[in-house]
């Protein structure tokens, strides 16, 4: 069984925001504006792009 992915990119900059913030960027595996990821569809993974979704958006393939 395959597991379920989604594709995250950041659309915002982390400059004046909460370190916090800075840092679940960080987790997620982004740092510069238009990387992308893609990233195991988890309730943790889920949690972060939720704390940071003024930041990132989920691409549709």
């Amino acid at each position: 069984m395959a597991t379920k992915t989604i594709r995250v990119r950041q659309t915002g900059s982390p400059i004046r925001r909460p370190q916090d913030q800075r840092a679940t960027l960080v987790g997620l595996g982004l740092n510069k504006v238009g990387r992308e990821r893609e990233l195991e569809d988890t309730p943790a993974v889920r949690g972060m792009i939720a704390k940071v979704s003024h930041m990132v958006e989920i691409v549709e393939e």
